[in-house]
């Protein structure tokens, strides 16, 4: 019988590069995990609003040039989620930000993708300057809003047994560390999150969560 194949774990952390934009969440997120873990890093700055993603140099490291992207260990790697998760399972050991208990695990994981792959990327700026383009600027602003608002009703289902002290259960995860960007998000999109059903994780950080974090 063969054996089950595990990802190589790591204790040295080589030089680490993040390129990002100060207003990106999904640079926030991966700065937060960073943080959490204890991994030091260069940060590269780009303004994506005047086009500073746009150079040949910056598409060597992410062909979409997309933010964020990190160099470490000689390669290239693009998109929150798999930096996060590389840095995840190369130093497990590293302040662990991935639940014991496989459930809990699945349900983190399922936070990150409702956050990654269909709240936040339906108001990111690319998304909602054709918003604009096609429907104009208030209708962007709306856009923005209502998908926030379906994607917080879906969490609060997911998370109505989950959430302890923090989003799921008592200990920091990578739950919080999308969670906590994308009520950033609302925020700056006017979204209510204390009058509305949403989840008690994250009413606690609206309020308090950029000190707890």
């Amino acid at each position: 019988m063969s054996k089950a194949r595990e990802p190589t774990k790591g204790t040295e952390v080589g030089a680490v590069t993040l390129w990002g934009f100060y207003a990106s969440s999904c640079t926030w997120r991966v700065r937060l995990a960073l943080g959490l873990k204890g991994i030091p890093y260069e940060y590269k700055a780009l303004n994506i609003s005047n086009g500073e993603h746009k150079s040949e140099e910056f598409k060597k490291v992410s062909p979409l040039q997309y933010v964020p992207a990190v160099e470490v260990d000689g390669a290239a790697i693009a998109d929150s989620m798999a930096i996060v998760m590389y840095f995840e399972e190369k130093f497990p050991d590293k302040r662990p930000l991935l639940p014991v208990d496989l459930l809990a695990r699945a349900t983190v994981r399922q936070v990150m993708y409702l956050i990654g792959a269909n709240i936040q990327p339906l108001q990111n700026l690319g998304c909602l300057k054709e918003i604009e383009a096609l429907a104009g600027p208030e209708e962007r602003f709306k856009w923005a809003q209502d998908h926030i608002n379906i994607g917080f009703t879906a969490l609060e289902q997911l998370l109505k047994k989950a959430a302890g002290k923090y989003t799921v259960g008592d200990e920091l995860t990578l739950a919080d560390v999308f969670l906590v960007p994308q009520i950033g998000n609302a925020h700056r999109f006017k979204v209510d999150l204390v009058s509305t059903k949403f989840p008690k994780a994250a009413i606690d950080f609206a309020s308090t969560g950029y000190q707890r974090i």
